[in-house]
């Protein structure tokens, strides 16, 4: 007996990039389901527990690392964050395509356990652009922006590692580059 098996892809940039928004605007027309990611983090404006992503205390994510619950774990920015094995194993043994939406080292980890997924990096026009989205968003203080514009600066050094990578100069052309790239995968 033959399993069809999904495809895996993955989308990853700094916050504030847009890729949140890409990724809300694709999951409509391509057929993937997202992964929705736990995280300890506190939820920001209009995020929904559940569909944005499962918020959870730290020691219940820890118990749940420990249980061996999580694909791959990773601590970013004070956070942790992890994508259930049970759900990503169903979804792609199911023949459903998956839709990560993860950072470098989240992408790193998943390349590692699915060879094949496809890799995508969504960067800003440029450090300074992005920096000014940050401040325009106004979800933080500016000393938070600078801890990101560092992460930032650290993750554009790893992106040879992705398949692709699209500049987010206009989003609209980004959202379709992106989708493009995925039809071509799944």
């Amino acid at each position: 007996m033959i399993i069809i098996k999904g495809k895996v892809v993955v989308i990853s940039g700094p916050s504030g990039v847009g890729k949140s928004t890409i990724v809300k605007c694709i999951m409509d027309t391509i057929d993937a389901k997202y992964s929705v990611s736990t995280t300890t983090r506190q939820p920001r404006k209009g995020e929904v527990n559940g569909v944005d992503y499962f918020f959870v205390t730290e020691k219940e994510f820890k118990r749940k690392e420990k249980n061996g619950e999580f694909l791959e774990t990773n601590l970013y920015e004070g956070n942790y964050y992890g994508s259930s094995k049970e759900a990503v194993y169903n979804m792609i043994n199911a023949g459903t395509n998956v839709l990560f939406e993860v950072d470098v080292n989240g992408a790193y980890n998943i390349k590692k356990i699915f060879p094949d997924a496809l890799l995508i990096y969504i960067a800003p026009p440029s450090i300074e652009e992005l920096r000014q989205r940050l401040i325009d968003r106004a979800t933080e203080p500016i000393e938070r922006i600078n801890e990101r514009m560092e992460i930032t600066n650290e993750e554009l050094k790893r992106i040879d590692f992705y398949d692709y990578v699209i500049v987010n100069v206009e989003l609209d052309k980004a959202i379709e580059e992106t989708k493009k790239l995925i039809l071509k995968k799944i």
